[in-house]
């Protein structure tokens, strides 16, 4: 039987937040549990091996069984609602890695609930026609050919009321490359279809196909009109490779600037005038190159042109990769991202070099940092890890800033009395929009409205998103149930997730010689459990130079989040803890003695 392998990931804010000791299950297609893994401080899981089938098998046109094995992951953390996602692919000799971000439950949500995701097969197995049309020759719409970062990708056709989703543009070439065709195909074979993908993808945005016929989105998932797109589903290593050196580069005419329109379909089952996907694998058997496999379908004089111009980046990238031996003002600039990176993740060392120098300190965060967002760790600061870390740095800085705005607006816990609709202005306003921005951060399908105080079209957008989202009626009016369903999932991602920075309730602490776990909870009136719970820790095993996260106590106190196992009483919780019946009670606003499997306490800490 032959070998595949998968690895978990469990994050929350667009990556910016790892989530350990979430519990993961793999089932096989029988639903027989294969293992049970915790993750790890950068929310992932070790590479396992899965048995599948021969990866000959997905190199075949003719073979009509699945070239693979199928498998389910569910993931569960403490105060969020779970992920399954069923169906995932895995191929011989191919590592995928599964993206799983969990979404915080609301404040008044007594058990976590659970969202499904199916993978299931690519689009080069399935017989849909394809219709796909655009521009070819036509005048540009933008002045220059610009990296949508992020894309918004419509999971649906283009006139359904399905929602909408906004992810990098890295991160969306790569999704559509393991939603469309097989890994295991040979390099050139996977590098032509990729130039396709991100080529496509690119003419939609330069020709603003979707945006001048009204449409609040780049392009869609449906294969019929645009190429397939999976939300939630695993990315394959050889695929990701490929594009982490490509994704700013396209294909164009020779003497032209804007991106061709590169349709495809498999070629087989499906007949296209563009390329065929099957027959890319056959070319790169012959020994064609990247470049000659797409002149076999588009004109003879398409070339690979490449842009860096980047939407939505702090810095661009310098242009040369950065590497020991490097000085400068790019050094010190991924020098302070990887510093303020490493606050949320503490695996990566801290950096003490000197600044703008690339000595062996930024070698070893650059390397660590690789390692965690599957790039190649080389230690090399090439375009990929650049733009990672620059998109990464925002994501952090984002959560904190929004925490310090929070603080300042003074949000509470009791939602306004006004009715808002698009041409209210006022505080009311500002806070409605407060509270979407940081919704937006853990719910992918709702967009960002600018923070200003006026209701305008960008506002309903997200008002009407959050609506749908949380089966509402859509109508783009904030009365008294939409207010109360905003407060409690602002509530509920507040109690959950600890606030960025150093005020934040959690702090970080370098194991020192002679420490215990019993010592440090000691110091900083906590306990060992809690301790392990916070940290993923299956042992009272420390290491020097490790870094742990301790409550440390605000406000008057601090508390930690525990799911009701089976056997669990308010009495057995409350020794477990240290703490009283009537403290659990009281901060979790109990007036009885009666729990729920999988509900969602929280435990008063010293």
């Amino acid at each position: 039987m032959a070998i595949g392998f998968l690895s978990i990931q469990t994050r929350t804010a667009h990556d910016a937040l790892p989530l350990g000791g979430a519990q993961i299950k793999i089932t096989d297609a029988s639903g027989n549990t294969v293992y049970r893994l915790t993750t790890d401080e950068n929310g992932e899981t070790p590479s396992v091996p899965l048995e599948t089938v021969s990866r000959n098998f997905s190199t075949n046109p003719y073979f009509s069984g699945s070239p693979y094995t199928s498998y389910n992951v569910l993931a569960q953390a403490a105060g969020f609602n779970s992920l399954y996602v069923s169906d995932i692919p895995v191929f011989e000799s191919e590592t995928a890695r599964l993206p799983m971000a969990l979404i915080p439950m609301q404040e008044a949500q007594r058990s976590p609930g659970q969202a499904e995701i199916s993978v299931g097969e690519p689009a080069v197995a399935m017989e849909t026609p394809r219709s796909q049309q655009g521009t070819i020759d036509s005048p540009y719409v933008l002045r220059q050919v610009v990296i949508p970062n992020p894309i918004t990708v419509h999971l649906g056709a283009p006139n359904s009321s399905a929602s909408n989703v906004q992810v990098s543009f890295p991160d969306y070439v790569k999704n559509v490359a393991s939603s469309e065709i097989y890994p295991t195909w040979p390099v050139p074979a996977l590098t032509a279809n990729i130039y396709a993908i991100i080529t496509f993808a690119l003419n939609r945005v330069y020709t603003e196909w979707y945006k001048s016929r009204g449409y609040n989105f780049d392009i869609t998932n449906s294969t019929a009109y645009d190429q397939y797109f999976v939300y939630g589903r695993p990315i394959y290593d050889s695929i990701s490779r490929i594009v982490d050196l490509i994704f700013n580069e396209y294909v164009r005419r020779r003497g032209q600037n804007a991106p061709y329109f590169t349709s495809f379909c498999n070629g087989t089952s499906v007949s296209c005038q563009g390329m065929s996907q099957w027959g890319t694998v056959t070319l790169a058997n012959q020994g064609l190159t990247p470049i000659q496999i797409l002149r076999s379908y588009y004109p003879d004089d398409i070339e690979i042109a490449e842009t860096n111009a980047i939407t939505n980046v702090l810095s661009s990238y310098p242009g040369t990769p950065l590497k020991i031996g490097s000085t400068g003002l790019d050094v010190q600039t991924i020098q302070t991202y990887l510093n303020r990176i490493r606050r949320n993740y503490p695996a990566i060392p801290v950096i003490t070099d000197e600044a703008g120098r690339f000595g062996d300190s930024t070698l070893n965060a650059v390397r660590r940092f690789q390692s965690i967002f599957n790039l190649t760790s080389d230690g090399i600061v090439g375009k990929s890890t650049w733009y990672k870390i620059s998109s990464l740095y925002t994501a952090v800085t984002r959560l904190a800033e929004l925490d310090s705005e929070g603080n300042s607006l003074g949000i509470g816990t009791v939602p306004p009395s006004s009715t808002l609709r698009q041409g209210s202005r006022g505080p009311d306003v500002i806070t409605l929009q407060y509270l979407l921005n940081v919704i937006s951060e853990y719910y992918p399908g709702i967009p960002a409205p600018a923070q200003d105080g006026v209701f305008g079209s960008g506002t309903r957008q997200a008002v009407i998103a959050f609506q749908q989202l949380m089966q509402l009626n859509p109508d783009g009016i904030v009365g008294p149930l939409t207010w109360r369903t905003l407060y409690q999932t602002y509530l509920g991602i507040e109690q959950t997730v600890p606030p960025s920075g150093s005020d934040s309730g959690i702090m970080e602490y370098v194991v020192k010689a002679g420490d215990s776990l019993w010592l440090i909870a000691r110091k900083y009136q906590t306990t060992v459990d809690t301790l392990k719970k916070l940290n993923g820790l299956t042992s009272d095993l420390l290491n020097i130079g490790q870094v742990l996260k301790v409550p440390v106590m605000q406000n008057g106190g601090s508390y930690i989040s525990h799911v009701v196992q089976p056997g669990d009483t308010l009495w057995l919780l409350s020794r477990q803890y240290g703490t009283t019946v009537s403290a659990i009670q009281k901060l979790n606003g109990l007036t009885g003695d009666l729990l729920n499997i999988g509900q969602v306490l929280k435990i008063p800490v010293a």
